[in-house]
């Protein structure tokens, strides 16, 4: 079970976009990596497809190790530890105690 998860809101602890905060957009488990809205914006120059016929300059997002990002809850940034409630595996907030999930 990994501790960031797709649909989380985190914040950039380290690094260029440091104190922003985002959604996490998608998650690479075997490179550790996430992809957050709105933080470690590159700009890539696309050719022309049938997908994008126009081409040019695009600005996207790139991958951050996840290790520079931190789950958000109640408006704090928090570690994350696991617990067993109710013979489930569940997701708790290091700082409130409470279960993410």
């Amino acid at each position: 079970m990994q501790k960031i998860k797709k649909d989380d809101l985190v914040v950039v602890i380290a690094g260029k976009d440091k104190d922003k905060q985002g959604k996490v957009l998608s998650v690479d488990t075997k490179k550790n990596k996430v992809l957050v809205q709105g933080c470690n914006m590159i700009t890539k120059h696309t050719k022309q497809s049938p997908a994008n016929p126009q081409g040019g300059i695009v600005n996207q997002e790139a991958p951050i190790d996840i290790s520079n990002v931190m789950l958000v809850v109640d408006g704090k940034a928090t570690r994350v530890g696991f617990e067993v409630r109710d013979g489930k595996k569940v997701r708790v907030a290091k700082k409130s105690g409470k279960v993410v999930d």
